[in-house]
């Protein structure tokens, strides 16, 4: 294998991220996995992922089609949109908080009126039963009805069917039974470090061990596995050793052979863009460090509440913060250098990704 460079895995990092735009179904099956987040600034993270690659994507779209497409709302490392097939390798989930009797019962209740009723909206659960308060895992209380949804949905016992001004509406669901041989259980784990190796690759070494702990999350039942499933990766996986850190890459995939990027596009991107989300190999790509700040105090911000990176061909060269003013577009940018690039190109390609921008949002 020919030496490597920094510079290689970074441009190969973007190509295979960044695809050809194609329909929302196909984009969200590429990429195995799109995580949500609630907060729009100026749109939710799972929009901002997927308008650089679906066709004419809007802001809201995921939301408005989920029903018709073959996707599901779920755990992975964290949660998101995955498609349908994927839910198989995560279910049945034994969570490792166990429900104590009477939240048992309430939860079988809840059931029986939500299969009763076909669909529920939270609301309807609440008027019916009122659960009251509880407290949640911030230490704070919360609605304890849509505490118990959480909790069926995470146990499989429910599906989000769709959303509703962004509120999750329920179905009843039942998995089909599979086997829970060693086998069996060696296979899905294998099966869910695979997807999320072609997520987020390349991948240091350390974000790899990072990834597979994760996954505790979809499968904490599976966490004996976990251990070996690393070390088969390590051994399976195709892999490099750049500048003293090992890097892995999807099977079947010939990273060297990936020529530089020649895309002049300029992008903004969500936080947990998978180009962004792995703050380490963030730094050791670009040399700085990206911090999400939302849930900082304001007077320890640096980059700003919703500070999205700024690419433009293979260089994170900066970041933006959006906001939505009066239906304008308001566009604060930052360059790590201090000054933007003189190139009268990037000025054109930065104008083009502000026109995308509004077109997206709508304005």
């Amino acid at each position: 294998m020919a030496a490597m460079h920094l510079r290689q895995l970074r441009s190969y990092a973007i190509a295979r991220t960044f695809f050809k735009p194609t329909t929302l179904e196909r984009a969200i099956r590429q990429l195995g996995f799109v995580q949500a987040d609630p907060i729009r600034a100026p749109a939710r993270a799972q929009d901002l992922t997927l308008r650089h690659r679906v066709r004419n994507y809007r802001a809201g779209d995921l939301e408005r089609r989920y029903p018709s497409l073959g996707i599901e709302e779920d755990c992975l490392v964290n949660y998101g949109f995955l498609p349908r097939e994927h839910l198989a390798l995560m279910h049945p989930r034994e969570p490792r908080a166990q429900w104590n009797a009477a939240t048992r019962r309430r939860a079988q209740d809840v059931l029986a009126f939500i299969r009763e009723r076909g669909t529920v909206h939270p609301r309807e659960v609440s008027a019916q039963f009122q659960h009251g308060r509880a407290t949640n895992a911030w230490g704070g209380t919360s609605n304890a009805t849509t505490r118990l949804l959480d909790g069926m949905h995470y146990r499989g016992l429910l599906r989000v069917v769709r959303r509703e001004q962004g509120i999750r509406v329920y179905a009843a669901h039942d998995h089909p039974t599979q086997p829970d041989d060693a086998a069996a259980r060696r296979a899905r784990v294998d099966a869910l470090v695979a997807l999320v190796v072609a997520k987020y690759a390349p991948l240091p070494a350390v974000t790899l061990g990072s990834l597979v702990r994760m996954l505790r999350y979809a499968v904490p039942n599976l966490g004996d596995e976990q251990k070996e499933a690393l070390l088969r990766a390590k051994a399976q996986l195709p892999h490099a050793r750049v500048d003293g850190i090992d890097w892995y890459w999807p099977v079947g995939e010939s990273m060297p052979s990936v020529p530089l990027l020649e895309n002049d596009e300029v992008r903004l991107l969500a936080p947990f863009d998978p180009a962004v989300w792995d703050r380490r190999r963030f730094s050791l790509f670009w040399g700085w460090t990206y911090r999400f700040e939302a849930y900082v105090p304001h007077a320890k911000r640096k980059l700003g509440y919703y500070a999205l990176p700024l690419l433009w061909r293979d260089e994170m060269i900066g970041w933006g913060n959006v906001s939505v003013v009066n239906q304008h577009l308001v566009t604060e940018l930052n360059y790590v250098n201090g000054t933007p690039p003189r190139d009268r190109l990037f000025r054109r390609q930065l104008d083009a990704e502000i026109a995308r921008l509004k077109s997206f949002l709508r304005l």
